[in-house]
């Protein structure tokens, strides 16, 4: 099967991915802006549209989150490109965590251990924030898409029904050309 990279490229797509997976706290999704620089602002294998397209479309689609990263790679370079992001994001971190999971169990009570815990989740929350605004780079300068973020998030922060139902809202503003 051909690709549009070459096989140093696909390397390199690899071996960003591996990085990009051992700093993915708060999972894959938190890695989303430098995926962005790497995909679209330094290499251009992929526009805006497709890169928040890619996003977009996995998390529609049934199964785990990180399956926008096969997405991305597939969109990159077809299925080399998928094997490449898919393993690349997911063998680094898949060892790490069973790694730390087994020494922070046995060490749980030190304080150590419970400092990097309590510093991981406003770091999470910061890496989501600056996701969420990458995503929504392509929606400035369109009123509606505009207005169904702020009325996703409006939505998403007061009540607690599932994301599915401002998914298919956005599903609905697009093919109505509204967005």
């Amino acid at each position: 099967m051909s690709s549009a990279l070459t096989t140093a490229q696909l390397w390199g797509l690899f071996g960003q991915f591996c990085l990009l997976s051992l700093l993915a706290v708060g999972g894959a999704i938190s890695t989303t802006p430098e995926m962005h620089r790497y995909l679209v602002t330094q290499h251009g294998w992929l526009t805006d549209a497709q890169f928040t397209a890619s996003v977009a479309i996995a998390q529609a689609a049934p199964g785990p989150n990180v399956l926008f990263v096969v997405v991305m790679g597939w969109n990159v370079a077809g299925p080399w490109g998928a094997l490449a992001t898919m393993s690349g994001s997911l063998i680094p971190s898949t060892a790490l965590s069973l790694w730390a999971t087994r020494w922070g169990r046995s060490r749980r009570e030190t304080r150590g251990v419970r400092a990097f815990t309590a510093g991981m989740a406003p770091l999470t929350i910061g890496l989501l924030l600056a996701t969420g605004w990458i995503l929504a780079g392509p929606a400035v300068g369109h009123a509606g898409a505009m207005l169904l973020v702020g009325a996703t998030v409006a939505v998403m922060m007061r009540t607690k029904i599932s994301p599915m139902w401002p998914v298919a809202a956005g599903a609905i503003v697009g093919a109505l050309g509204l967005a």
